[in-house]
């Protein structure tokens, strides 16, 4: 067992035991233990019940994202405040405003990269135990929570199409490259279309026109391109796992966006329109103001409230 087997060993344990009892409900309803299919949909069963696991974060990820966009204009004028200033202290000044309006309306302009982070360790994890299948099949590597040796064995004589499910792009035969190379253009397509269709769809004017966009548009083309190289190295088990989540991916931001649009998006015109033909109204979310608003709006009233003023002495102003 190398450093990874330990680091990831108590995820991998976990990742084993799901994928033991999906593979038992599937052999309880008939399917055979040793099918490829049986297998494939176990993985299906695991991915469904993590990504379950994790519509928690994603609820916290879409509401960070939605008050990230209310606060454009905000992020606009502290950025025209301190155009042109380069120095140290500027910069950490505008720091550290930005940062008290994230904190003041609880959200992180990371926030959208939680599901992915939270996800990778499931997903090496899984890699690890379908890499380390035929060592446990064969006797040299131990159980894997409840990934017997039994099990291996069956997972590892089953297949998907004459493809075992450890078998990768690289290894040898036309049939083994031809399935992988499907699922990794597939894998790479869908996670392209699902971050484009965030972008043109559900952000605003101000929030494209952001800086920090740059760094969003960058990454609609980088992850796609790492994931599609770095496919050429993941098990066929493992690339089932990323379609599916990815596929999960895709109908759950299709019912965000159409339902939960950003303020000022393509799809909150349309979820308005359609809202106006029912007669309803939708309610935007309530925003706190920073501290570069009160300095900018000479029009919100001061802190010490205003004196009564009698009628006599309004007459007597008047004159």
């Amino acid at each position: 067992m190398d450093w990874m087997d330990k680091l990831l060993y108590p995820l991998q344990w976990v990742v084993a035991w799901i994928l033991a009892i999906f593979h038992e409900i599937f052999t309880a309803i008939g399917m055979s233990a040793d099918n490829g299919w049986t297998w494939a949909l176990s993985i299906a069963g695991l991915t469904v019940v993590i990504r379950a696991l994790l519509i928690p974060l994603f609820v916290y990820q879409i509401k960070s994202q939605r008050k990230m966009q209310l606060l454009q204009p905000q992020i606009q004028r502290l950025q025209a405040k301190y155009k042109g200033k380069k120095d140290q202290y500027s910069r950490q000044a505008m720091a550290e405003e930005q940062m008290n309006l994230f904190r003041d309306n609880k959200t992180s302009p990371w926030a959208s990269c939680l599901p992915l982070l939270v996800q990778m360790p499931i997903f090496f994890s899984l890699f690890r135990v379908i890499h380390n299948m035929p060592n446990v099949a064969d006797g040299s590597v131990g159980a894997i929570g409840g990934f017997t040796r039994t099990l291996a064995q069956q997972a590892e004589s089953s297949s998907v199409f004459g493809i075992s499910l450890s078998a990768t792009f690289s290894d040898p035969g036309i049939g083994v490259k031809f399935l992988t190379g499907i699922l990794i253009v597939i894998m790479a397509s869908t996670m392209f279309i699902t971050q484009k269709q965030m972008m043109a769809k559900n952000m605003s004017e101000s929030a494209m026109a952001n800086p920090m966009m740059q760094s969003q548009k960058m990454l609609l083309y980088v992850m796609p391109l790492v994931f599609g190289i770095g496919g050429i190295y993941f098990p066929l088990g493992v690339l089932i796992y990323w379609l599916v989540s990815n596929t999960w991916t895709m109908a759950q931001q299709h019912t965000v966006i159409r339902n939960m649009p950003a303020p000022g998006s393509k799809a909150e015109k349309e979820m308005l329109e359609r809202k106006a033909r029912k007669g309803k109204n939708v309610q935007q979310p309530e925003i706190k103001s920073g501290s570069t608003d009160a300095a900018s709006d000479d029009s919100k009233p001061s802190g010490q409230r205003q004196q009564p003023v009698s009628k006599n002495r309004k007459k007597n102003k008047k004159r």
